[in-house]
Protein backbone atom coordinates (compact mmCIF):
# COMPACT_ATOMS: atom_id res chain seq x y z
CA UNK A 1 0.00 0.00 0.00
CA UNK A 2 1.36 3.44 -0.91
CA UNK A 3 2.04 6.13 1.67
CA UNK A 4 -0.65 8.44 0.27
CA UNK A 5 -3.34 5.77 0.42
CA UNK A 6 -2.34 4.72 3.92
CA UNK A 7 -2.50 8.31 5.15
CA UNK A 8 -5.94 8.78 3.60
CA UNK A 9 -7.35 5.66 5.19
CA UNK A 10 -5.81 6.32 8.62
CA UNK A 11 -6.85 9.99 8.75
CA UNK A 12 -9.34 11.02 11.46
CA UNK A 13 -12.76 11.88 10.09
CA UNK A 14 -14.14 15.20 11.33
CA UNK A 15 -17.36 14.96 13.32
CA UNK A 16 -18.62 18.33 12.07
CA UNK A 17 -18.31 20.51 9.01
CA UNK A 18 -15.73 23.27 9.40
CA UNK A 19 -18.25 26.13 9.08
CA UNK A 20 -21.69 26.75 10.53
CA UNK A 21 -24.56 27.25 8.09
CA UNK A 22 -27.51 29.61 8.28
CA UNK A 23 -30.71 27.85 7.28
CA UNK A 24 -34.44 28.60 7.43
CA UNK A 25 -36.03 27.39 10.65
CA UNK A 26 -38.70 25.60 8.61
CA UNK A 27 -35.99 23.55 6.84
CA UNK A 28 -34.91 22.00 10.15
CA UNK A 29 -36.83 18.75 10.69
CA UNK A 30 -37.17 17.55 14.32
CA UNK A 31 -36.55 13.87 15.03
CA UNK A 32 -38.87 13.79 18.05
CA UNK A 33 -42.02 15.52 19.23
CA UNK A 34 -41.97 17.74 22.30
CA UNK A 35 -44.63 17.12 24.93
CA UNK A 36 -47.30 19.74 25.54
CA UNK A 37 -45.96 20.44 29.04
CA UNK A 38 -42.55 21.57 27.76
CA UNK A 39 -43.68 25.13 27.01
CA UNK A 40 -44.81 25.60 30.59
CA UNK A 41 -41.52 24.35 32.06
CA UNK A 42 -38.91 26.56 33.69
CA UNK A 43 -36.25 25.44 31.21
CA UNK A 44 -38.38 26.67 28.28
CA UNK A 45 -38.88 30.05 29.96
CA UNK A 46 -35.14 30.37 30.65
CA UNK A 47 -34.21 29.61 27.03
CA UNK A 48 -36.82 32.09 25.82
CA UNK A 49 -35.50 34.82 28.12
CA UNK A 50 -31.90 34.10 27.10
CA UNK A 51 -32.65 34.32 23.37
CA UNK A 52 -34.62 37.54 23.85
CA UNK A 53 -31.85 39.16 25.89
CA UNK A 54 -28.59 38.01 24.26
CA UNK A 55 -29.62 35.93 21.25
CA UNK A 56 -28.94 32.28 20.52
CA UNK A 57 -25.76 31.29 22.38
CA UNK A 58 -25.44 27.61 21.47
CA UNK A 59 -26.27 26.75 17.84
CA UNK A 60 -28.48 23.70 17.24
CA UNK A 61 -26.81 20.60 15.79
CA UNK A 62 -28.18 19.26 12.51
CA UNK A 63 -27.21 16.76 9.83
CA UNK A 64 -27.91 17.01 6.13
CA UNK A 65 -31.03 15.08 5.12
CA UNK A 66 -29.99 12.55 2.45
CA UNK A 67 -31.92 12.76 -0.77
CA UNK A 68 -33.57 16.07 0.05
CA UNK A 69 -31.46 19.11 -0.78
CA UNK A 70 -31.79 22.03 1.63
CA UNK A 71 -33.35 20.02 4.47
CA UNK A 72 -31.70 19.10 7.76
CA UNK A 73 -32.39 16.62 10.55
CA UNK A 74 -32.34 18.22 14.01
CA UNK A 75 -30.09 16.24 16.37
CA UNK A 76 -29.80 18.65 19.30
CA UNK A 77 -31.73 21.81 20.16
CA UNK A 78 -35.42 20.94 19.84
CA UNK A 79 -36.49 23.44 22.52
CA UNK A 80 -34.32 26.20 21.01
CA UNK A 81 -35.88 25.68 17.58
CA UNK A 82 -39.38 25.72 19.11
CA UNK A 83 -38.59 28.98 20.92
CA UNK A 84 -37.31 30.54 17.67
CA UNK A 85 -40.58 29.58 15.96
CA UNK A 86 -42.62 31.14 18.78
CA UNK A 87 -40.55 34.33 18.57
CA UNK A 88 -41.05 34.54 14.81
CA UNK A 89 -37.35 34.17 13.96
CA UNK A 90 -37.00 32.69 10.46
CA UNK A 91 -33.23 32.03 10.15
CA UNK A 92 -30.94 30.09 12.49
CA UNK A 93 -27.22 29.37 12.46
CA UNK A 94 -26.56 25.63 12.90
CA UNK A 95 -23.61 23.35 13.50
CA UNK A 96 -23.63 20.60 10.83
CA UNK A 97 -22.73 17.10 11.99
CA UNK A 98 -21.31 14.53 9.57
CA UNK A 99 -23.18 11.76 11.42
CA UNK A 100 -26.89 11.51 12.16
CA UNK A 101 -26.64 10.00 15.68
CA UNK A 102 -28.35 11.96 18.46
CA UNK A 103 -27.41 9.81 21.46
CA UNK A 104 -24.35 11.86 22.46
CA UNK A 105 -26.19 15.19 22.63
CA UNK A 106 -29.21 13.92 24.56
CA UNK A 107 -27.70 11.33 26.93
CA UNK A 108 -24.04 12.30 27.47
CA UNK A 109 -24.74 15.63 29.14
CA UNK A 110 -22.39 17.39 31.56
CA UNK A 111 -24.53 19.45 33.92
CA UNK A 112 -23.26 22.79 35.17
CA UNK A 113 -22.31 22.55 38.86
CA UNK A 114 -23.27 25.43 41.21
CA UNK A 115 -19.62 26.41 41.75
CA UNK A 116 -19.07 26.56 37.98
CA UNK A 117 -22.21 28.67 37.64
CA UNK A 118 -20.92 30.98 40.39
CA UNK A 119 -17.62 31.50 38.57
CA UNK A 120 -19.39 32.30 35.30
CA UNK A 121 -21.58 34.90 37.00
CA UNK A 122 -18.59 36.42 38.80
CA UNK A 123 -16.63 36.65 35.56
CA UNK A 124 -19.57 38.32 33.79
CA UNK A 125 -19.91 40.88 36.60
CA UNK A 126 -16.16 41.59 36.51
CA UNK A 127 -16.47 42.30 32.78
CA UNK A 128 -19.11 44.94 33.41
CA UNK A 129 -22.35 43.02 32.92
CA UNK A 130 -24.96 44.19 35.41
CA UNK A 131 -26.68 41.77 37.76
CA UNK A 132 -30.07 42.87 36.37
CA UNK A 133 -29.06 41.95 32.82
CA UNK A 134 -27.79 38.54 33.96
CA UNK A 135 -31.06 37.99 35.81
CA UNK A 136 -33.06 38.82 32.68
CA UNK A 137 -30.94 36.47 30.54
CA UNK A 138 -31.37 33.58 33.01
CA UNK A 139 -34.99 34.39 33.92
CA UNK A 140 -34.04 34.71 37.59
CA UNK A 141 -34.69 37.19 40.35
CA UNK A 142 -31.82 39.71 40.72
CA UNK A 143 -31.51 38.69 44.38
CA UNK A 144 -30.84 35.11 43.23
CA UNK A 145 -27.98 36.39 41.09
CA UNK A 146 -26.54 38.20 44.11
CA UNK A 147 -26.73 35.00 46.17
CA UNK A 148 -25.08 32.97 43.41
CA UNK A 149 -22.34 35.59 43.06
CA UNK A 150 -21.63 35.35 46.81
CA UNK A 151 -21.98 31.57 46.93
CA UNK A 152 -18.40 30.89 48.07
CA UNK A 153 -18.08 33.69 50.61
CA UNK A 154 -16.81 32.10 53.82
CA UNK A 155 -15.87 28.81 52.10
CA UNK A 156 -12.19 27.80 52.16
CA UNK A 157 -10.31 27.01 48.94
CA UNK A 158 -9.77 23.34 49.86
CA UNK A 159 -13.53 22.82 50.24
CA UNK A 160 -14.15 24.60 46.93
CA UNK A 161 -11.66 22.27 45.24
CA UNK A 162 -13.42 19.20 46.63
CA UNK A 163 -16.93 20.34 45.63
CA UNK A 164 -16.09 22.21 42.41
CA UNK A 165 -17.95 19.73 40.17
CA UNK A 166 -20.51 18.41 42.67
CA UNK A 167 -24.27 19.12 42.59
CA UNK A 168 -24.41 21.06 45.87
CA UNK A 169 -27.25 23.52 46.37
CA UNK A 170 -27.02 27.02 47.83
CA UNK A 171 -28.38 25.70 51.15
CA UNK A 172 -25.43 23.29 51.42
CA UNK A 173 -22.91 26.14 51.21
CA UNK A 174 -24.99 28.16 53.66
CA UNK A 175 -24.61 25.31 56.17
CA UNK A 176 -20.89 24.93 55.46
CA UNK A 177 -20.33 28.61 56.33
CA UNK A 178 -21.29 27.83 59.91
CA UNK A 179 -18.25 25.55 60.25
CA UNK A 180 -14.59 26.36 60.64
CA UNK A 181 -12.09 25.60 57.87
CA UNK A 182 -10.99 22.12 58.97
CA UNK A 183 -14.56 21.05 59.64
CA UNK A 184 -15.64 22.35 56.22
CA UNK A 185 -13.03 20.11 54.59
CA UNK A 186 -14.14 17.12 56.67
CA UNK A 187 -17.80 17.74 55.81
CA UNK A 188 -17.00 18.03 52.09
CA UNK A 189 -15.05 14.77 52.17
CA UNK A 190 -17.91 13.04 54.00
CA UNK A 191 -20.38 14.17 51.32
CA UNK A 192 -18.10 12.98 48.52
CA UNK A 193 -17.45 9.60 50.17
CA UNK A 194 -21.18 9.06 50.72
CA UNK A 195 -22.08 10.56 47.32
CA UNK A 196 -24.79 12.48 49.13
CA UNK A 197 -25.08 16.24 48.65
CA UNK A 198 -28.54 16.76 50.12
CA UNK A 199 -29.45 19.44 52.65
CA UNK A 200 -30.57 16.75 55.10
CA UNK A 201 -27.14 15.11 55.05
CA UNK A 202 -25.15 18.31 55.55
CA UNK A 203 -27.58 19.26 58.34
CA UNK A 204 -26.84 15.94 60.04
CA UNK A 205 -23.11 16.65 59.73
CA UNK A 206 -23.68 20.07 61.27
CA UNK A 207 -25.62 18.46 64.12
CA UNK A 208 -22.67 16.16 64.78
CA UNK A 209 -20.12 18.97 64.70
CA UNK A 210 -18.58 19.88 68.08
CA UNK A 211 -19.31 23.41 69.26
CA UNK A 212 -15.60 24.26 69.13
CA UNK A 213 -15.51 23.61 65.36
CA UNK A 214 -18.27 26.11 64.59
CA UNK A 215 -17.62 29.69 63.50
CA UNK A 216 -19.89 31.04 66.23
CA UNK A 217 -18.74 28.99 69.21
CA UNK A 218 -20.96 30.92 71.64
CA UNK A 219 -24.19 30.25 69.78
CA UNK A 220 -25.54 26.79 70.68
CA UNK A 221 -26.75 24.54 67.88
CA UNK A 222 -30.50 24.19 67.68
CA UNK A 223 -32.07 21.38 65.72
CA UNK A 224 -35.81 20.98 65.65
CA UNK A 225 -36.92 17.99 67.73
CA UNK A 226 -33.41 17.18 69.06
CA UNK A 227 -32.50 17.65 72.72
CA UNK A 228 -29.00 18.79 73.83
CA UNK A 229 -28.35 15.29 75.22
CA UNK A 230 -29.22 13.68 71.90
CA UNK A 231 -27.04 16.25 70.13
CA UNK A 232 -24.05 15.37 72.29
CA UNK A 233 -24.62 11.67 71.66
CA UNK A 234 -24.77 12.27 67.91
CA UNK A 235 -21.45 14.14 68.08
CA UNK A 236 -19.76 11.21 69.84
CA UNK A 237 -21.20 8.62 67.46
CA UNK A 238 -20.25 10.66 64.40
CA UNK A 239 -16.69 11.05 65.72
CA UNK A 240 -16.39 7.27 66.14
CA UNK A 241 -17.85 6.74 62.68
CA UNK A 242 -15.31 9.11 61.13
CA UNK A 243 -12.47 7.31 62.90
CA UNK A 244 -13.74 3.99 61.53
CA UNK A 245 -13.97 5.37 57.99
CA UNK A 246 -10.44 6.76 58.21
CA UNK A 247 -9.13 3.43 59.48
CA UNK A 248 -10.80 1.55 56.63
CA UNK A 249 -9.43 3.99 54.04
CA UNK A 250 -5.90 3.65 55.45
CA UNK A 251 -5.97 -0.16 55.34
CA UNK A 252 -7.80 -0.49 52.02
CA UNK A 253 -4.70 -0.38 49.82
CA UNK A 254 -2.86 -2.96 51.92
CA UNK A 255 -5.84 -5.34 52.00
CA UNK A 256 -6.36 -4.97 48.26
CA UNK A 257 -2.68 -5.82 47.66
CA UNK A 258 -2.94 -8.90 49.90
CA UNK A 259 -5.99 -10.11 47.95
CA UNK A 260 -4.63 -9.34 44.49
CA UNK A 261 -1.25 -11.06 44.98
CA UNK A 262 -2.66 -14.60 45.59
CA UNK A 263 -5.16 -14.10 42.78
CA UNK A 264 -2.36 -13.28 40.34
CA UNK A 265 -0.32 -16.26 41.58
CA UNK A 266 -3.32 -18.56 41.20
CA UNK A 267 -3.87 -17.33 37.66
CA UNK A 268 -0.25 -18.07 36.77
CA UNK A 269 -0.53 -21.55 38.30
CA UNK A 270 -3.67 -22.28 36.31
CA UNK A 271 -1.96 -21.21 33.08
CA UNK A 272 1.04 -23.43 33.89
CA UNK A 273 -1.24 -26.38 34.65
CA UNK A 274 -3.00 -25.94 31.31
CA UNK A 275 0.32 -25.83 29.47
CA UNK A 276 1.53 -28.93 31.33
CA UNK A 277 -1.68 -30.80 30.54
CA UNK A 278 -1.35 -29.97 26.84
CA UNK A 279 2.28 -31.13 26.86
CA UNK A 280 1.36 -34.37 28.66
CA UNK A 281 -1.43 -35.08 26.18
CA UNK A 282 0.97 -34.61 23.28
CA UNK A 283 3.48 -37.01 24.87
CA UNK A 284 0.75 -39.55 25.54
CA UNK A 285 -0.42 -39.36 21.95
CA UNK A 286 3.17 -39.85 20.80
CA UNK A 287 3.57 -42.93 22.99
CA UNK A 288 0.37 -44.46 21.63
CA UNK A 289 1.57 -43.90 18.09
CA UNK A 290 4.97 -45.36 19.01
CA UNK A 291 3.30 -48.51 20.28
CA UNK A 292 1.85 -49.17 16.87
CA UNK A 293 5.26 -49.33 15.15
CA UNK A 294 8.11 -51.68 15.97
CA UNK A 295 10.98 -49.33 15.18
CA UNK A 296 9.98 -46.30 17.35
CA UNK A 297 11.90 -45.58 20.58
CA UNK A 298 9.69 -45.56 23.70
CA UNK A 299 10.28 -43.51 26.88
CA UNK A 300 12.47 -45.02 29.59
CA UNK A 301 10.64 -47.48 31.86
CA UNK A 302 7.91 -48.26 29.32
CA UNK A 303 7.93 -51.55 27.44
CA UNK A 304 6.25 -52.12 24.12
CA UNK A 305 4.10 -54.85 25.58
CA UNK A 306 2.67 -52.34 28.07
CA UNK A 307 1.51 -50.05 25.30
CA UNK A 308 0.11 -52.83 23.19
CA UNK A 309 -1.69 -54.28 26.20
CA UNK A 310 -3.07 -50.83 27.23
CA UNK A 311 -1.64 -50.88 30.77
CA UNK A 312 -2.73 -47.28 31.56
CA UNK A 313 -1.17 -47.18 35.04
CA UNK A 314 2.32 -47.89 33.74
CA UNK A 315 1.68 -45.72 30.70
CA UNK A 316 0.80 -42.62 32.73
CA UNK A 317 3.63 -43.22 35.20
CA UNK A 318 6.19 -43.36 32.41
CA UNK A 319 4.80 -40.42 30.41
CA UNK A 320 3.76 -38.02 33.20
Amino acid sequence: MSRDKRTTQDAVTLGFESDCVTVPVEAVLPVRTLSTSVKSSRKYRQITASIKEVGLVEPPVVSRYPGQEGSYLLLDGHIRIEVLKDLGIEQVECLVSTDDEAFTYNKRISRLAPIQEHRMIRKAIERGVSEEKIALALDLNPRSIVRKAKLLDGICEETVGILKDKPCTTAVFKTLRKMKTLRQIEAAELMVNANNYSVAYISAILAGTPQAQLVDTNKPKRMKGITPEAMARMERELARLQEGITSIQDSYAQIALVLITPAASTSRNVVEEIRYAKHANLRLAGVLLAGSTSHTQLPDGLHRSTVVGWDWGALKKAVL
